[in-house]
């Protein structure tokens, strides 16, 4: 019983961020809409871009804690990751971004974070397949 209990704080540990993440995102509509539109990508994509983030980051972290079709959640979760980095913490364009008041320096932290996430989520999405899930509910 004591490893359910290691689990499931392993599991609330690894996904805290993201519901916080969400509700900063709607709290901050205009803030995150800005965030958002400062990608590659077209601007008209920032409302739909901004939505599907809020979903994911409020949808994906309840299937993990709850044990259901954790291995996909997990997924969607590291992908989610994976392109926020690319997308919107691209350090390699500030060329100072290693030095301690480089303007990029928050991002190479970022991007780092984000893919250590993704790891930790990848390697929840291929445990999940081989353990049973620990519903809390």
């Amino acid at each position: 019983m004591p490893w359910i209990i290691v689990a499931v704080i392993a599991r609330i540990s690894l996904v805290v961020l993201f519901p916080f993440s969400a509700v900063d995102k709607i709290v901050h509509w205009n803030a995150a809409l800005q965030q958002a539109d400062s990608s590659f990508l077209p601007r008209a994509s920032g409302p739909p871009l901004l939505m599907g983030s809020i979903v994911v980051e409020l949808l994906a972290p309840a299937c993990i804690i709850a044990g259901w079709h954790v291995r996909i959640a997990a997924l969607v979760l590291a992908a989610f990751c994976a392109v926020t980095a690319v997308l919107y913490h691209s350090f390699w364009k500030f060329p100072d971004f290693w030095s301690r008041d480089g303007e990029g320096r928050g991002h190479l932290w970022d991007f780092l974070k984000n893919f250590g996430l993704a790891g930790g989520l990848l390697l929840l999405g291929i445990v999940a397949g081989l353990a049973p899930a620990v519903p809390l509910l």
